[in-house]
């Protein structure tokens, strides 16, 4: 199996740093999005637009997940379905979402949306910051590093 990454891109904010450290890993990136945007050019970078209907960038990025994909979404949902395929999934803020975790993130989830829906005025997640940035950079390097020895 061919290490690889696959990126839900369409609000991700490190896409930069993906293509920095997957480069230097020599490890093939696709970034999915339901719109198209630029990405530089280089043999080991893919660019897959999916239809502009609900999930299809989900869909498309859970069917391809297996263990020698590292997946990186802000989506708990999604981070679910790759996580059952057996996929390293990491947020964009560095924090790797895991089958221990995952049950937690999806309750928040549910009780933060509840609590939305009832018309409570609640804070977003935290600013992105360069701690976040630095700790993605870390993560990925360090899941990359993993994968490569053991498929």
């Amino acid at each position: 199996m061919t290490v690889r990454v696959l990126v839900d891109a369409d609000a991700c904010p490190v896409k930069e740093e993906i293509y920095r450290v997957a480069l230097r890993h020599e490890v093939p990136v696709t970034i999915v999005s339901n719109a198209p945007f630029r990405i530089p050019a280089h043999s080991l970078l893919t660019r897959v637009v999916v239809a502009d209907t609900f999930d299809a960038a989900d869909d498309w990025i859970a069917d391809r997940a297996d263990p020698s994909a590292v997946v990186i979404t802000a989506d708990i949902l999604l981070a679910e379905r790759c996580l059952k395929a057996g996929a390293t999934v990491l947020a964009p803020t560095g924090k790797p979402f895991t089958g221990s975790s995952i049950g937690a993130a999806i309750a928040t989830r549910a009780i933060m949306a509840d609590l939305r829906a009832g018309g409570e005025q609640i804070g977003g997640p935290a600013p992105f910051a360069k701690t976040d940035r630095s700790r993605f950079l870390q993560a990925l390097d360090t899941a990359l590093v993993r994968l490569k020895r053991t498929c």
